[in-house]
């Protein structure tokens, strides 16, 4: 944590320094949370082992948060994949914590930049786009609230 008590690292940027339950939620500082994921991303096949087994466990937002370094690190053509995929996470999230409108916007932005991504040539790394987007839909639509 900075001396402005916020946290951050020495540039600047948000650090997972605050406990945070499997939701993503900040918990006390004294509190006992769920193990952070590391902020390095991963190569692609990795990525989305990493995240599947997270989503797997309960921990949509982690999954956000592997999917979002890839997305950040990968090549511009492969953003809209990425991105999508990390925007699922947050919907399941959104919706997991109880917030469906929420939850609803992240799965039309997401599905947006899949459906857009399909239609180029890039690798999916064994994902089928339009089942994954079915998925999630089917996940958030329902999601009850812990």
């Amino acid at each position: 944590m900075t001396s402005t008590g916020r946290d951050r690292d020495d540039d600047g940027r948000a650090r997972q320094a605050r406990p945070r339950d499997a939701l993503g939620r900040p918990l006390p500082y004294d509190a006992v949370g769920v193990e952070p994921v590391s902020e390095d991303p991963l190569p692609p096949l990795e990525t989305l082992a990493a995240a599947r087994e997270l989503l797997d466990v309960g921990r949509p937002f982690s999954a956000h948060e592997v999917l979002e370094a890839r997305w950040k690190d990968c090549p511009e053509a492969e953003r809209p994949l990425w991105q999508g995929l990390a925007q699922l996470c947050v919907g399941l999230t959104h919706a997991r914590r109880g917030n469906p409108t929420g939850a609803q916007r992240l799965l039309e932005r997401a599905t947006g930049h899949l459906t857009a991504y399909a239609g180029t040539a890039g690798p999916t790394y064994g994902l089928e786009i339009d089942d994954v987007v079915d998925r999630a839909r089917h996940c958030i639509e329902t999601a009850v609230p812990e």
